[in-house]
C-alpha cells in the first residue's frame, strides 16, 4: 500500500497502538502529540490522510484538523474518537469537512475504515491512488 499517514495525538499510549495497527498492513505512518511538528511534517511531505484525535495538550483535534488542513489543502482527515456527543457525525462527514471514527474499535475496523477513507478521498486529491 505505502500510503503515507499523519497521525496526531496526545496520547502516546494511543498513538503508538494506532500507528502499529496500520503499520502492520502496510501503511507509512508518522507520529507525533505536537502540532507544530505535525506542521513541519506537512511542509516536508505529502501525506495520503491526516488522522486527529480529538484532545491534545494546546488545542482541540478539530481546530488542529482545521489549522492543519489549511497547511495542506484538500488532505483527508479522519477524526477518531470516542467522544462524539460535541460534533454531528453526519453533518460533519456530509459537509466534506471531515470522516470521522467513533471508538471503541478493533483493529481490524480502524484498518477498514482507514482503507475506505482513503478510496474515497482518492478522487478528491490530486495525487495518484496507490490502493
Amino acid at each position: 500500500m505505502n500510503d503515507l499517514i499523519l497521525l496526531l495525538g496526545s496520547d502516546p499510549g494511543i498513538r503508538n497502538a494506532i500507528a502499529r495497527t496500520l503499520e502492520a498492513k502496510d501503511y507509512c505512518v508518522l507520529a507525533t502529540g505536537d502540532i507544530g511538528a505535525a506542521v513541519d511534517l506537512l511542509r516536508k511531505q505529502q501525506f495520503n490522510l491526516l488522522i486527529v484525535r480529538p484532545y491534545l495538550e494546546s488545542i482541540s483535534g478539530h481546530d488542529a484538523a482545521i489549522y492543519l488542513r489549511r497547511q495542506s489543502p484538500g488532505i483527508p482527515v479522519l477524526i477518531v474518537s470516542g467522544f462524539f456527543q460535541d460534533v454531528d457525525m453526519e453533518a460533519t462527514e456530509a459537509a466534506k469537512e471531515f470522516y470521522t471514527f467513533p471508538k471503541p474499535f478493533t483493529a481490524a475496523e480502524l484498518v477498514s475504515r482507514v482503507r475506505e477513507v482513503l478510496i474515497k478521498s482518492s478522487a478528491h486529491i490530486s495525487m495518484p491512488a496507490t490502493l
